[in-house]
Formats: C-alpha cells, structure tokens, sequence
C-alpha cells in the first residue's frame, strides 16, 4: 500500500510528465532536469498552501521549465505542426486548470497532453 501524502504523489506526477516531455525533445540533460526539481519544490510550498491545486500542478511545473528554458538555451517545446514561418514554441492551456495540453496558439489544435509529447515528436524535435 502507498503511504505517499496526496501532495507528494501529485509533485511526483508532475516531475514525471514534464521530465517525459523533455526526454520526447531530447533536452533532459542534467542542467534541464535541475530546472524541473526547482519547479517541483517551488510549486511544493504552492501546493501546500493552496491544496485543491494540487491537479494544476503538470501544467505550472510545465509551463515553469518552459520559462526557465527560454530564458537559458531558448522555446521549448517547438510546435511540430507548424512547418511554415519561424519556430515558435507551444503553450501550456489551460495556464491555470486541471489536464494540460501542449497547444499551438498560432494554428490553433491541441498538440499532446503535458507528458505525451512523445506521442507526436520524433528524434531530434
């Protein structure tokens, strides 16, 4: 039986679905994976103050990587639906609610849950 606190549980399932994400883009090395743990404990004291977020918690440490990403080494992820005009990254939608998806503002489609980018990115995306 798990013994998990709920809120260790849902911090833990958020760390896995962005780390999925990175690992579809080939970009989980060691510096990207320390910026998911910074999210993950940051969000930690979030969630204990706010513990019906706790399911809002894939897309805030999602949507903090990808902030943090843009400002070291650059967009994350980058839309694959798109192949005219300039890279663009997609976003996190809903910013703030339960089951993200990764979108394209710009087409305007649903791309892929956070965590199954896999599922519509190929090596080297």
């Amino acid at each position: 039986m798990d013994h998990t606190p709920p809120l260790e549980q849902a911090l833990h399932a958020a760390r896995a679905l962005v780390l999925a994400d990175l690992v579809a883009g080939q970009v989980a090395d060691a510096d990207v994976v320390s910026l998911v743990e910074d999210s993950v404990v940051h969000r930690r004291w979030w969630a204990e103050q706010w513990p019906e977020g706790a399911g809002y918690l894939p897309g805030l440490v999602a949507q903090d990587v990808q902030d943090a990403l843009l400002e070291r080494y650059g967009r994350w992820p980058l839309c694959p639906v798109c192949a005219d005009g300039d890279p663009h990254a997609l976003d996190v939608d809903p910013e703030l609610g339960p089951d993200p998806h990764w979108v394209c503002g710009k087409a305007q489609v649903r791309v892929a849950p956070v965590g199954a980018l896999d599922s519509v990115v190929g090596p080297g995306h």
